[in-house]
């Protein structure tokens, strides 16, 4: 098999060394003819001219052996175009794509108009954070918070590293700090590098310190003054009067435990709220939970003669994930808010509800009373949900005050005294503590008719999974 090209060998070029050689043997030639074979001068002419033209031919047609072959390529497809430099991702893109932080790759655009901007890489956790479906697109469709827009125009076309504060939406609600850093040496287009760093542990750790500094200066001071009071009275003209002193002596006791239940709210509360954005990673049976917290309240509701009626599906099968201990307080607090205020004779009834969606957990049980949702889950689609929901035949709620129910130290009017008042702390915590389980709670209720808490959280994997 002949080497490609072969056929196409260049032939012998014929050099001015050659043909003085050749020049030299032509001229030789007539005279060896003259001395040797004795021929004529013009015949020895004449065949020395066809020597000499024979040595050129058979020198110039005869091919090369020492010029090595040269193979004929056939030319070469033209190169692919390369993509611009929007489309392909950013040195080092590997690295930022699992960092913790998220962080977004901005490019300019026009300088005058703010809707080209775009962000042209999102690592995992920005997509994560932002919800996004793709690494690029408009800046507004990831953030449309308006410091934040007006730092990365600062980067971009001012080149100066800016800062601002962000929000991210949803029930759970996080504070983030977004630093802007232009970018140069990376192409003709202008770039910023956009990270944020969670800050809503500290910001809430901030807010949870003042707001028990405020709240418990304003709910302890009614029980200080009154304790104060009382002691004044006992070490004056009642020095000496049993009767009035005894008296004092149990409405203090009172007062210091109302203090002591109030302290140990505002601790629990704080505590709650400090790490509500993070979600709990136990498994808790809620079933069992309920049966452990209505054994406890057994001795109050048959001091009350109130009957409890539970209503729960076969252990191991209302498994959620969360807080034991957080979960046993939620189910303590309605339960106890349903004994205090049923009449005597009364019955409460504490249901487990397993396998609902979040739509079917939020919606009513009673008929003609008012329905309102007092805590909505992030929509999450497949997500399976177990309801409890504690009901009471006390006297209900009036309308205009279930919006309020959670709030801090909110009591319904007419409903603020009585022998077990409590701190007004009890659904502000349930609700909290439902946030951090990413679950709901609602409320139905109307004058005379009674009330029924509703709180739903989703079950644990292993329990969600069809058998």
């Amino acid at each position: 098999m002949s080497e490609p090209g072969e056929a196409f060998r260049p032939l012998r070029t014929v050099s001015i060394r050659s043909l003085v050689i050749l020049a030299v043997a032509g001229a030789m030639a007539p005279i060896a003819l003259w001395t040797l074979g004795g021929a004529r001068p013009l015949p020895a002419l004449i065949a020395s001219a066809v020597i000499v033209l024979a040595g050129i031919l058979a020198y110039v047609l005869t091919p090369g052996d020492r010029a090595p072959p040269v193979a004929v390529a056939p030319p070469a497809p033209p190169s692919p175009p390369m993509p611009p430099d929007r489309g392909r991702a950013p040195p080092f893109a590997a690295i930022l794509e699992h960092l913790a932080d998220p962080v977004l790759l901005v490019a300019g655009g026009e300088p005058r108009d703010p809707n080209a901007r775009r962000f042209v890489f999102a690592n995992a956790a920005a997509r994560d954070l932002l919800r996004l479906q793709r690494q690029e697109g408009p800046l507004t469709m990831a953030i449309r918070a308006p410091e934040v827009l007006a730092a990365v125009d600062d980067a971009l076309l001012a080149a100066v590293t800016s800062q601002a504060l962000y929000q991210s939406g949803g029930v759970q609600d996080r504070v983030w700090r977004v630093n802007v850093a232009p970018l140069e040496g990376l192409g003709e287009e202008r770039l910023a590098l956009l990270s944020l760093r969670d800050e809503t542990e500290f910001r809430r750790s901030e807010r949870t310190r003042a707001d028990f500094l405020a709240n418990a200066s304003h709910e302890l001071r009614t029980p200080l003054a009154s304790l104060a009071g009382f002691i004044e009275t006992l070490r004056g003209h009642a020095k000496d009067d049993a009767v009035a002193r005894e008296r004092f002596l149990a409405i203090m006791q009172i007062q210091a435990d109302r203090m002591r239940r109030l302290i140990d709210d505002l601790m629990s509360l704080s505590r709650i709220e400090l790490g509500e954005h993070i979600p709990p990673s136990g498994e808790v049976d809620v079933a069992l939970a309920a049966i452990d917290v209505l054994d406890a309240l057994g001795p109050m509701a048959d001091e009350r003669t109130v009957t409890l009626a539970p209503a729960f599906p076969a252990l191991g099968e209302a498994v959620v994930t969360g807080d034991r201990d957080q979960i046993l307080q939620v189910i303590q607090n309605l339960a106890e808010n349903a004994l205090k205020y049923s009449p005597n004779g009364g019955t409460v009834r504490v249901e487990v509800v397993i396998g609902l969606d979040s739509a079917s957990a939020a919606t009513p049980v009673s008929a003609g009373t008012t329905h309102l949702s007092l805590l909505t889950p992030d929509h999450v689609t497949d997500v399976r949900y177990v309801a409890l929901r504690v009901r009471d035949e006390g006297p209900g709620i009036a309308r205009g005050y279930l919006p309020r129910l959670t709030e801090r130290f909110y009591r319904v009017e007419g409903q603020k005294s009585g022998e077990h008042a409590g701190t007004g702390l009890g659904l502000a915590i349930v609700k909290h503590i439902i946030n951090r389980h990413r679950g709901g709670m609602t409320v139905e209720s109307a004058e005379g008719r009674g009330s029924i808490f509703t709180v739903y959280v989703p079950m644990g994997v292993a329990a969600a999974a069809p058998t």
